[in-house]
Order: structure tokens, then C-alpha cells, then sequence
């Protein structure tokens, strides 16, 4: 299962660039990556992106223990244990139903 790969993976993390652009300038306030581990740690895979390059890519939706919602999209690297984050952000909710399906 997705959720247990990316759980499992949890113990290292590393940001793209874009990720660690959009934590800090996200417009609801700034993303720590506690925020991020948390959202994960309680999270779902709402979306999966089998076809991605160079590994698949799921987006997660989760909540903080502040109850902040967040959308991450990670890939997990099982043979290194680690979970690269592409981005994250809190999503918009015009554009999204309970935060786990587009409008």
C-alpha cells in the first residue's frame, strides 16, 4: 500500500526546491516540516502518479494536530528508505471537496 511506503519513509526527507519555496511562502502562513510529517503520519493518498519520473508520486491529504489541512506530493524511495517532497501546500477549498476530490 502506498500509505505504509510513504510512512515508512518518513525517517528521511528531502525537499526539491520547489517544496522548500512553497512551505515558505505558502499565503495561509508557513510550512514546517513537522506540519508536513504530521499531515503524513495521518494522511491519504488521494492521487497517484504511477507514470512519474525518475519514481511514482502520490498526493496526500492529511491535517496537522492543529487540524491545517495539507496537500503533499511525495515519492517514496523504498530501496533508500527516504520520501522526496515535490510540493506542498494547503489547498484552496473552492477547488477541492473535503480537500480530497477536485471540483
Amino acid at each position: 500500500m502506498a500509505i505504509d511506503k510513504i510512512r515508512n519513509c518518513l525517517g528521511n526527507l528531502k525537499f526539491t526546491s520547489h517544496a522548500k519555496n512553497g512551505m515558505l511562502k505558502e499565503e495561509l502562513g508557513e510550512i514546517t516540516e513537522s506540519d508536513i510529517r504530521e499531515a503524513l503520519v495521518q494522511g491519504e493518498v488521494i492521487e497517484s502518479y504511477m507514470e512519474d519520473q525518475p519514481y511514482p508520486s502520490f498526493l496526500v491529504y492529511g491535517e496537522t494536530s492543529q487540524k491545517r489541512p495539507l496537500h503533499v506530493v511525495c515519492a517514496p524511495i523504498v530501496e533508500e528508505t527516504t520520501l522526496v517532497i515535490i510540493t506542498v501546500y494547503e489547498p484552496d477549498p473552492t477547488k477541492w471537496i473535503k480537500f480530497r476530490r477536485r471540483i
